[in-house]
């Protein structure tokens, strides 16, 4: 008896063990939380974040040594993709008539042409008036030609007893009959030929086959894709007058050094445009009319650490901050203020100190983590 008591025991006690602990919580109790990583990115307290290695590595992390120097300083304008006036040309129609294609047909945007090429003719429209005001002068015009004709040959005919002289006048009367007919017979059939001005890309187009155009209509815009040119307005003057160069700030973090022609002395929109050139094909990608970031660099300078413009992030109270590495596996945050310097640097001029590390690359992630 003894025995079987003993048994019945220890299956129970191996029947309570075998039960999980979760199922002896009370009711309205939730399961604890399984206890947190130690090697999961968080933010800390004082608002540093900690990110171990192997996180690091997985959000492709860069930092860069901030380097102190003197730099141009620099403003931002607002830019538009002009055309060169040497490398482009606009194709209008002298007379108001209607289009006709040429041996290739018409052109379209972004084909390929060279100076001189044959775009597209335009047949003079006149009215029912004037073209019978023009056919009847061409009936008399050839009716004083058949007759000067005949003067001539008659005066051929009796050179022994004419003098030279009346036979010269009139063979000179018969050639301007024919030189006038001529000219009456062009002009009924004259079709104006368009040419492309310079060798470029088609950058528009507004031509159809059968059109109907105006005198002074524009047609076709040629644009070499290569010498493109940027303007942008500055409305203060002093800025204008202490420009040294600029850039141009491309997607993808790219900038184009640009070469400053000149301001012009009369002003625009209540402005002064500045004119700059692109010595670099990046241009090439551009469209007339498109609106570009500019950063122009003036004569004078500022002191300041060097960092890339996408190290620069924004924190909750919308303060500009950069991620400084201060430990292997710490980055802390640094509230600065900056000047743009080519559309892809800045100028930290307060706020970071030379020799530190500054995270680049994966910055904007970095500063997600919660």
């Amino acid at each position: 008896m003894i025995r079987r008591h003993c048994t019945l025991s220890t299956l129970a006690l191996a029947f309570a063990l075998a039960i999980p602990l979760g199922a002896c919580a009370h009711e309205g109790h939730d399961d604890a939380p399984a206890a947190a990583s130690g090697e999961s990115p968080r933010r800390q307290s004082d608002g540093s974040v900690f990110i171990p290695k192997s996180a690091q590595r997985q959000l492709g992390l860069r930092t860069l040594v901030a380097q102190a120097g003197q730099y141009p300083h620099s403003f931002e304008l607002a830019g538009t993709v002009a055309m060169d006036p040497n490398a482009g040309g606009k194709v209008q129609a002298l007379l108001a008539g209607r289009l006709e294609p040429g041996p290739q047909g018409l052109p379209s945007v972004g084909q390929r042409v060279t100076k001189g090429q044959l775009l597209a003719y335009v047949v003079p429209t006149a009215g029912a008036l004037e073209q019978s005001s023009q056919l009847a002068q061409q009936a008399e015009l050839r009716a004083a030609r058949d007759l000067a004709a005949r003067r001539v040959a008659r005066l051929r005919e009796l050179a022994d007893t004419v003098a030279r002289k009346d036979i010269e006048t009139a063979e000179s009367e018969l050639h301007s009959l024919n030189a006038r007919l001529a000219a009456v017979g062009a002009g009924l059939a004259r079709r104006d030929a368009l040419l492309a001005p310079v060798s470029g890309v088609i950058a528009s187009a507004n031509a159809v086959a059968g059109q109907v155009v105006d005198a002074r209509e524009l047609l076709f815009e040629v644009v070499d894709p290569a010498r493109l040119r940027i303007e942008a307005l500055a409305y203060d003057p002093a800025q204008a007058q202490d420009v040294a160069g600029a850039s141009l700030a491309l997607a993808g973090g790219q900038g184009v050094p640009l070469r400053f022609i000149g301001a012009a002395r009369s002003l625009r929109e209540q402005a002064l445009p500045l004119s700059f050139a692109g010595g670099d094909q990046a241009l090439a990608q551009l469209a007339l009319g498109q609106s570009v970031r500019l950063v122009v660099q003036t004569r004078s300078r500022v002191a300041g650490v060097q960092v890339p413009l996408a190290a620069l992030q924004k924190n909750p109270s919308n303060q500009t901050i950069v991620w400084v590495k201060t430990a292997p596996e710490h980055y802390a945050p640094r509230v600065v203020r900056y000047q743009p310097l080519d559309g892809v640097h800045v100028a930290v001029t307060e706020g970071l100190e030379p020799g530190e590390r500054v995270a680049t690359q994966g910055a904007q992630l970095l500063n997600q983590i919660r």
